[in-house]
């Protein structure tokens, strides 16, 4: 059983990595830990106690954004569910994080490197997960015979120009309300 002390431990990590998400956001990966610690309402050298330096910080960030995709599409893809409900379930992971997730890969190239290793293992671990999916659909013969890379960078592709594009087409959430038509017109392109 945790002790009091290491509840409220970990509750500040947590707050922590909460306000970074969004001071990252909003701000861009340039955002100082004195910018998170003030919209946190902890002091500067807390954020140290929990996180020894801002790659730390950033690496367990996209820790935590990981294993958070990786739990909602592990499940589906070993459920047999159709790719609809999976493609579904990531844009609705990508929703929950979407401005954090558009400045992610705007910025990915600054970052550094150990963080950008955990957002290629980040991309992997989607694309387990897609494969799972997309051999089904290939053995029921639903899907084209499309090498598996083209179809899931073709995916991630056009995600991203949506997200990286958003101004051009909406000014709320261009994945709520692309949703959608970008899993609809994605099955027909690798449909039989």
């Amino acid at each position: 059983m945790k002790t009091k002390r290491q509840v409220q431990k970990e509750a500040t990590r947590l707050h922590i990595l909460e306000t970074a998400y969004h001071i990252y956001a909003e701000e861009g990966f340039s955002a100082t830990t004195n910018r998170i610690a003030r919209a946190a309402s902890v002091s500067h050298g807390t954020i140290f106690v929990h996180f020894p330096t801002v790659e730390n910080l950033i690496v367990c960030l996209l820790d935590d954004f990981n294993a958070e995709i990786n739990g909602q599409l592990h499940g589906l893809s070993e459920k047999n569910e159709q790719l609809e409900t999976f493609l579904e379930a990531h844009i609705n992971v990508l929703i929950r994080y979407e401005a954090f997730y558009k400045r992610l890969i705007s910025e990915v190239n600054g970052l550094p490197q150990e963080a950008k290793f955990v957002f290629i293992n980040m991309q992997s671990v989607v694309s387990f997960h897609f494969n799972q999916v997309i051999e089904r659909c290939k053995k029921e013969k639903t899907i084209k015979e499309i090498p598996m890379h083209i179809i899931f960078n073709s995916w991630l592709g056009l995600v991203h120009y949506y997200l990286t594009n958003s101004y051009l087409f909406t000014e709320g959430s261009v994945l709520t309300e692309y949703k959608e038509e970008l899993i609809c017109n994605f099955i027909k392109l690798i449909k039989k």
